[in-house]
């Protein structure tokens, strides 16, 4: 499966010398990345319209990152050159037989002149015949803002720095990383998107024991789960916090492939049923679950036609993974194996014991359909079920591409939900710390606000007008709050609250109207 159009950076060594020129002189800042005014002013010297080049820049910013970089910038300007060439531009061209790698550079109005000035310094000492530096001047020696967003290049550089100035103190002050999720590491930000696969049946073969994670690599190898977490530059690090009861059953397979190098998967253990439950996993398996999946983009729940029943270890599963209900789609696989008929039932059962569950208004997604590298069994199907697994499997897949380009934008949602739910965690753990006494009685008092947790949860939700659905699971919340002493947590910090609201209220916002398509 292709993620990513071959086409996109590729053209004659000869072109590919004259576009690192232009680019080392579009990004000003040599930072990597062509984005922002210069962008505006660079494209401008094509000579099209803004509606044409807010169309190039939507297709060669794919991934929605907000900039360019080399071989995105090589692909702009080729779009750029079919564009004065009269081509109509669409994402169709990519599907068609163009001959991207012999397309010549595009016709930049003034541009000679900029690399003469960037050549020769010293012409850039001259002032026009007015007085006046020349415009291409202004552009070429403008040096950036001091404001915050004008050393941020990327979406993901932002969240960082808000993350570390605004968020981190208030996740540190409350011991949100206790509570809820670790501290965030670059790795976090930097990670590719990442696909979680769960069910109790994944292949005709025995499932695995073990949490494993695919990513790629230039070479075939397994690295215990030990080390990766404790590696960095990998977004694994938190996982630590399970012990090595889990770390001993996690490992991670590293491989070249194309799709690898756009996603993450992350293969699960096959969820315990029937006799099986009885025995205890060494670790939280169900806690583990809830933490790869607020890290993945997209939790693909796995079914096939013989295996219908929702185990008890299965509905603890999928009770935690409460709160991304927009990431799942449901795989029912292996559908082959029954005929017409069956599968009509079979589709019914599962959507009546899904129901049960994940206790949603709205009908989640289910493809059906036989999700392996053998021809689909027409003994079973017939030709209609053959063409319907065919349309599935292609609406499973276009799921599937979406991911990068949707990454960036489901970056920020998580953010967002991690920034307001730090929010109540503060407000929640400093309303217990105030309603502890001064002297005597306190752990009867403690008790009893753990006793009453729910009701303390409306009192901090009418004080501070918060949402309640917003607000943790109460008895895992409870569990957590045995092992602390509330007269020791911290009280309601104002400014640090302030700041968090400043950042979703305008420095978000701010950043995402910096760094989207220039041309919007």
């Amino acid at each position: 499966m292709e993620i990513e159009t071959p086409h996109i950076g590729s053209c004659s060594k000869e072109h590919q010398k004259l576009y690192k020129e232009w680019f080392e002189l579009a990004d000003s800042d040599n930072d990597g990345r062509f984005t922002g005014n210069n962008a505006i002013k660079f494209l401008a010297m094509s000579n099209l319209s803004r509606q044409d080049l807010k169309l190039i820049w939507a297709i060669a910013d794919s991934k929605r990152q907000g900039y360019l970089g080399f071989k995105e910038f090589i692909f702009c300007l080729q779009l750029v050159s079919l564009a004065q060439d009269g081509h109509e531009i669409s994402h169709d061209l990519l599907k068609g037989d163009v001959d991207f790698e012999n397309i010549k550079p595009p016709k930049m109005e003034g541009l000679d002149e900029l690399l003469e000035k960037k050549r020769n310094p010293s012409i850039l000492s001259k002032l026009d015949s007015n007085g006046e530096a020349s415009i291409t001047f202004q552009w070429f020696s403008s040096q950036p803002s001091q404001k915050f967003l004008s050393h941020v290049t990327s979406i993901q550089d932002g969240l960082k720095k808000l993350y570390d100035q605004k968020l981190k103190p208030l996740e540190l002050a409350y011991c949100f990383n206790d509570f809820v999720s670790p501290s965030l590491t670059n790795s976090d930000f930097d990670a590719k998107p990442m696909v979680m696969l769960l069910g109790a049946h994944i292949g005709p073969e025995p499932t695995t024991d073990r949490f494993v994670v695919v990513m790629s690599g230039t070479d075939e190898r397994s690295v215990p789960g030990n080390t990766i977490a404790v590696q960095a530059d990998m977004p694994f690090t938190g996982l630590n916090t399970f012990g090595t009861a889990f770390l001993s059953k996690f490992e991670c397979s590293q491989m070249p492939h194309p799709l690898l190098e756009h996603i993450t998967l992350v293969d699960t253990p096959g969820v315990l049923s029937g006799e099986k439950q009885r025995t205890q996993r060494a670790y939280d398996f169900t806690g583990v679950t809830s933490w790869f999946a607020a890290k993945c983009d997209l939790i693909l729940l796995l079914f096939d036609p013989h295996k219908l029943d929702i185990s008890d270890e299965f509905k603890r599963v999928i009770y935690s993974l409460r709160g991304h209900d927009d990431k799942i789609r449901v795989v029912l696989n292996k559908a082959d194996q029954v005929d017409t008929q069956q599968l009509m039932r079979v589709y019914g059962a599962l959507m009546w014991s899904l129901g049960k569950v994940l206790n949603t208004p709205e009908v989640v997604r289910v493809y059906i359909g036989s999700f392996n590298d053998k021809p689909v069994n027409e003994d079973f199907t017939g030709p209609i079920g053959k063409e319907l697994f065919e349309k599935e499997q292609g609406d499973l897949l276009s799921d599937l591409k979406d991911i990068p380009k949707k990454a960036c934008d489901r970056r920020i949602n998580e953010f967002v939900k991690r920034a307001r739910a730090a929010k109540i965690h503060a407000y929640i753990v400093s309303h217990l710390r105030n309603e502890m006494p001064t002297f005597f009685g306190k752990a009867s008092t403690q008790q009893r606000l753990i006793d009453n947790l729910e009701e303390e949860f409306v009192k901090v939700q009418r004080d501070h007008h918060l949402p309640l659905g917003d607000f943790p699971n109460v008895e895992n919340f409870k569990e957590i709050l045995r092992g602390y002493s509330f007269d020791r947590f911290d009280k309601l910090k104002p400014k640090m609250i302030q700041d968090v609201d400043d950042m979703l209220g305008y420095d978000i916002p701010d950043l995402l109207k910096s760094l989207r398509n220039p041309y919007d």
